[in-house]
């Protein structure tokens, strides 16, 4: 079953998604043979390439830094069920997300999608690192055994980076607005972190049709 996620590596629900979509599988267990694929999409794609403080950026999204704090203590709540511990209150910036998405789209080449997109993850929401940042992103990339050289070669090829902001423009045209989606065999849509039980029933559901 090929199951597409369309997400952000700047979306918290996203990393919780993740997390449930790897228990959902583990419930199927030998039913399907999953091909996941991540899919870009960003939230901010007007972001400027260097990202700006995420004080600021949640204050002119959610009207004041307090509602932004109470927004935070549910994801924190939510990530803690999953073994996820969001280190929000540290993060100092909120990155433009296009490289990261090339980066991920470079990876998924090379047989690592998924551990890079985790490690993206995990370096944002638990490390408070700033992901908007190449020098950062190129070390995502060597751990993960990515070579730098083929990391940069990526993001400075115009008909490469065009590709994936098509393939972004692609999900919106679908009707995407909102991240986690989880696509399932293109027959079914699953908005949002749903719970793994809910994940696995539409795969059972996408398998059957």
């Amino acid at each position: 079953m090929k199951i597409e996620v369309v997400s952000d590596v700047v979306c918290p629900w996203c990393y919780i998604g993740k997390r449930r979509l790897e228990a959902a599988l583990a419930l199927v267990g030998g039913e399907l043979v999953p091909q996941v694929e991540w899919l870009p999409f960003q939230l901010n794609p007007g972001m400027p390439p260097e990202g700006m403080p995420r004080a600021d950026y949640r204050r002119a999204k959610f009207g004041s830094v307090e509602r932004g704090r109470q927004l935070d203590a549910r994801v924190a709540a939510e990530g803690r069920g999953e073994g996820i511990e969001f280190a929000l209150e540290r993060i100092e910036r909120t990155p433009n997300t296009f490289a990261a998405h090339q980066l991920i789209d470079l990876a998924q080449e090379r047989g690592a999608g998924g551990a890079v997109v985790d490690a993206l993850f995990r370096a944002y929401f638990e490390e408070a690192r700033d992901t908007g940042d190449r020098e950062v992103l190129l070390g995502i990339a060597e751990a993960a055994g990515l070579q730098r050289a083929e990391v940069e070669a990526r993001w400075n090829d115009a008909v490469q980076s065009r590709r994936v902001a098509q393939l972004e423009e692609s999900m919106k045209a679908r009707g995407i607005s909102g991240v986690p989606t989880f696509i399932l065999d293109r027959k079914f849509g699953v908005s949002g972190a749903q719970p793994p039980e809910a994940l696995a029933a539409a795969m059972r559901g996408a398998a059957r049709s």
